[in-house]
């Protein structure tokens, strides 16, 4: 066997793999003598089949085997010794493909963008600054409030029903003049702007008053669940029992309770520090972009054009469907990406190489436990159908692969965030959602 190079240009290689008719017809008869022991053929005992007769009868279909796998294994002899990594997959194609006949010579072209050698990043030297945001009394003030909104109660008022206000009615819907099942309640406690109800059912029961009873008018919607009163029009007898205005709860030992504290105190304790985590959570953020920011402007290797290629495709496909919600499938004409997308790809493209490598030598690994964690997030968006979503990520590689990219790069990014020269900077609330800000408009 012997491979030839043709091209090697920056990151680009070409090579010739030639596999003799000779290394060939070994291969096949090697996997002939290793078949023979289990073959059974008419007049002859199991094992006892000649080889020239087992060459004449299967030889030609195997003859394909050991050309695939004499070049496998030329290819990753090659890639073992060059130490090349190639960016995508290598294109292989064989020469005179359509004319080779049994004992010629196979010859192969191969080609690939190999990927770089990363630079030495000193990663001692790099300097960033963590923000540090408390949570204020004021903030801790403002939570409790919003707590004591969300376990608002409700207490009769004299006149009109507005928007906010709770309406305790019975009802009894009709279709055609006939009671439908599921249309009738009584004691009904609805929100009025909570659209709960079917569009146009809660604004016709503003204005009205305890004792009063109403016609309301509707139609159900075309997509409605139930068959048999999509899209149809019907009327609800509604009688009002009472008209309720929302109070916030107050904010005491009884409001603690509600939401699991042994006293306002320890939920005033929760409150804190569940804000401080999300702060530092922004505040993470804030410093992971400074940290790449960083890394792109110190570090500088060339880059594969095909995955850069492929990473601004990917943007310009990507944003175009941002900008056109309406359109649903991928069928549309193509999206040429933009200078900005390229500009954009080239930096993913770079950290993305960069982040892989330095993980790569501090071994950082996403375990079974995070991918499990990660998988039931994800599978929290499909309330009913967890198994089939867990059944769906077990046999799609590519979507493995999704869910683990971003633990990794965190995992990473955690792992240079402790050798790197880390400074505390302690800031306000606002100073903190100033630079969160900032982030977005870059």
């Amino acid at each position: 066997m012997q491979v030839t190079e043709t091209l090697n240009e920056g990151l680009k290689r070409g090579y010739t793999i030639t596999v003799s008719a000779d290394e060939l017809d070994v291969k096949v008869n090697e996997k002939l003598a290793e078949a023979q022991p289990d073959v059974e053929m008419k007049g002859f005992r199991k094992g006892k089949v000649p080889m020239a007769l087992l060459k004449k009868q299967f030889g030609q279909r195997l003859v394909g085997e050991a050309m695939q796998e004499t070049i496998d294994g030329a290819m990753n002899k090659h890639f073992e010794d060059s130490g090349d990594r190639p960016a995508v997959q290598p294109e292989v194609t064989m020469v005179d493909g359509e004319t080779w006949k049994e004992g010629d010579d196979v010859v192969v072209k191969m080609s690939y963008e190999a990927l770089p050698t990363m630079p030495d990043v000193d990663l001692k030297a790099i300097s960033l600054e963590k923000l540090v945001a408390k949570a204020d009394e004021a903030s801790v003030d403002d939570a409790l409030k919003n707590l004591a909104e969300t376990a608002q109660d409700f207490e009769e008022k004299d006149g009109e029903a507005e928007e906010g206000d709770q309406v305790v009615f019975d009802f009894v819907g009709k279709v055609d003049g006939e009671v439908f099942e599921g249309g009738s309640a009584e004691d009904y406690p609805l929100v009025l702007g909570s659209n709960s109800f079917i569009p146009g059912f809660e604004d016709q029961l503003k204005g009205v008053t305890a004792g009063e009873e109403k016609a309301v008018e509707v139609t159900f919607p075309e997509e409605y669940g139930a068959e048999n009163l999509a899209g149809k029009p019907a009327v609800f007898d509604c009688t009002i029992k009472a008209v309720k205005s929302p109070r916030a709860a107050e904010i005491d030992d009884e409001l603690a309770k509600k939401f699991g504290a042994e006293d306002l105190a320890a939920l005033r304790t929760q409150i804190t520090e569940r804000l401080e985590a999300e702060y530092a959570g922004a505040a993470r953020a804030v410093m992971k972009r400074h940290l790449l920011d960083r890394l792109d402007e110190v570090v500088t290797f060339d880059l594969p054009p095909s995955l850069v290629d492929a990473e601004a495709s990917q943007i310009a496909h990507q944003l175009w469907h941002e900008e056109n919600p309406e359109v649903e499938g991928h069928d549309h004409a193509k999206v040429e990406p933009t200078e900005e997308h390229v500009k954009l790809a080239v930096r993913r493209v770079k950290l993305g190489l960069l982040l892989a490598e330095l993980g790569q030598k501090a071994e950082v690994e996403v375990t079974d436990a995070e991918m499990t964690q990660a998988v039931m997030n994800q599978a929290r968006q499909y309330p009913g159908q967890e198994r089939q979503f867990f059944e769906f990520v077990q046999q799609n590689q590519q979507m493995q692969q999704q869910l683990r990219a971003p633990i990794f790069e965190d995992k990473v990014v955690d792992y240079v965030f402790e050798l790197a020269d880390v400074s505390e900077k302690e800031i306000s609330k606002e100073e903190l959602e100033k630079a969160v800000e900032a982030l977005e408009d870059e």
